[in-house]
C-alpha cells in the first residue's frame, strides 16, 4: 500500500481563512476616521440649535416667560443686595429674548453650513472650511450658553436661586456638547491629509 498523502501548508488546494474584502476594510477605516466623527458631532449640535431656535420661534410665549422671570429675578431669594440688578421692563426683556433667538438661529445656520462643508470635504479629504465654520458656530454656542446662561443668567441674575425658572442644567449640557465637539474638530487626526502635507 502506498503511503497516505498528508496535506501540507504549501498545498494550493488547502482552503485559506476567509478575509474581509479590501473595500469593506477601507470603508470601516473611513467611517472610523476623526473627520467622520467631527461631521457627526457638528451635525448633532447643528440639529440641536436648529430645534431650539425653531421651538422658540413657533412657541414664542413659553420661553418668553422664562426670560421675563429670570431678568426680573422674581423667583430668586430677592436679596436686596442683588435685586438692583433686575430688569423689569417688558420691552427690554422681550428685546433680550429676541436677541437670544436671533443668536440661536445664526449659530444653527453656521453649523448647518459647517456640516455641509464636512460632508463635501470627506470626498476630497480637505476640511479647512469645515473646521473654520464649525469653530465659528461652536464658539457662538459656547458664548450663548456659557456667557449668556451660566454667567449672566445664572450668576448676575441669580438664576441658580430659582426652583421654577432655572435653565442651568440644560445650558451646561449644551455647553459640554459644544466644547467636546470643538475639541474633536481640532484634533490633529481631523485635519485631513491635505492639511497634514502642508505642515
Amino acid at each position: 500500500m502506498g503511503q497516505a498523502h498528508r496535506p501540507t501548508g504549501n498545498d494550493s488546494d488547502t482552503p485559506s481563512p476567509p478575509e474581509a474584502p479590501a473595500s469593506r476594510r477601507n470603508l470601516l477605516l473611513e467611517l472610523g476616521a476623526l473627520p467622520v466623527a467631527a461631521t457627526a458631532l457638528t451635525a448633532t449640535v447643528a440639529l440641536c440649535m436648529a430645534l431650539v431656535a425653531f421651538g422658540n420661534i413657533t412657541d414664542f410665549g413659553t420661553n418668553q416667560q422664562f426670560v421675563r422671570h429670570v431678568l426680573s429675578m422674581d423667583t430668586t431669594f430677592e436679596d436686596p443686595d442683588l435685586m438692583w440688578r433686575a430688569i423689569e421692563s417688558p420691552a427690554l426683556q422681550d428685546a433680550a429674548y429676541v436677541a437670544v433667538i436671533v443668536w440661536e438661529t445664526l449659530a444653527a445656520l453656521v453649523l448647518l453650513a459647517a456640516t455641509w462643508f464636512w460632508i463635501t470635504g470627506l470626498r476630497r479629504d480637505a476640511y479647512d472650511r469645515a473646521r473654520a465654520a464649525s469653530t465659528v458656530g461652536l464658539v457662538m454656542v459656547l458664548l450663548l450658553f456659557g456667557v449668556g446662561f451660566l454667567a449672566i443668567g445664572g450668576e448676575w441674575f441669580a438664576m441658580w436661586q430659582s426652583s421654577d425658572w432655572n435653565g442651568l442644567d440644560a445650558a451646561a449640557r449644551n455647553l459640554a456638547l459644544a466644547a467636546f465637539t470643538l475639541l474633536v474638530v481640532h484634533l490633529p487626526g481631523a485635519r485631513g491629509r491635505a492639511a497634514a502635507d502642508r505642515t
